[in-house]
């Protein structure tokens, strides 16, 4: 069964890269993987499902780091950290080529483009989520979402300059390097705003 799964995403990666998302069928993948329509929906219920995870790693990941930081650290600093050091390693080497691969197929297509933000905006709740359960605002305080907004927000602009830097060429120590500088730098300018904010006791 697990061979099925990743003959199919195989199959649908190549045909994505090859015509774009948009431009490919479900039937032509299941041809290029070797089964039938249904074997696909069994495994993936949605075509977006075959780019993007139901539950994507990083959302457990993103809430692990926050909630295993240490006292006196804020949320919005230890989901930052965690978010800098997670897309830095996207301009490694191992990684470069996928990334690549991926942002072409995500750029090149308006349902993929929606879904993504849709699963961003899934992030941010729960992000804000795990930050109210820690505060408890009070109803109509708005600390948790604008905390969340702005992790996510730094997410998605480095996420987007790791895509930009991939496509025209670029990977290696230098751009690893560069990812950081700049997420730090962001992380930086959301902290003179957020650093005393939902600090561990």
């Amino acid at each position: 069964r697990q061979r099925t799964r990743e003959a199919i995403v195989d199959a649908a990666a190549e045909l994505f890269t090859e015509r774009g998302f948009d431009h490919v069928s479900v039937v032509e993948i299941a041809q290029r993987a070797g089964v039938v329509e249904k074997t696909v929906f069994n495994h993936f219920p949605v075509k977006e499902g075959l780019v993007f995870e139901t539950d994507p790693p990083i959302r457990a990941a993103l809430l692990e780091a926050v909630r295993r930081r240490p006292a006196g650290q804020s949320a919005a600093a230890a989901a930052g950290d965690f978010v800098v050091a997670a897309v830095s390693q996207l301009g490694s080497p191992a990684a470069a080529e996928g990334v690549a691969e991926m942002a072409r197929v995500i750029r090149g297509s308006r349902t993929l483009q929606v879904r993504e933000r849709e699963i961003l905006g899934t992030l941010t709740d729960t992000l804000a989520e795990q930050i109210t359960l820690e505060t408890r605002p009070a109803p109509g305080e708005l600390e948790p979402w604008l905390a969340a907004n702005a992790v996510t927000g730094l997410y998605t602009a480095l996420l987007e300059l790791a895509r930009d830097r991939v496509l025209a060429g670029a990977s290696g120590p230098e751009l690893v390097a560069e990812l950081r500088t700049r997420g730090q730098r962001g992380l930086a300018l959301l902290q003179f705003g957020l650093a005393g904010y939902a600090k561990r006791r």
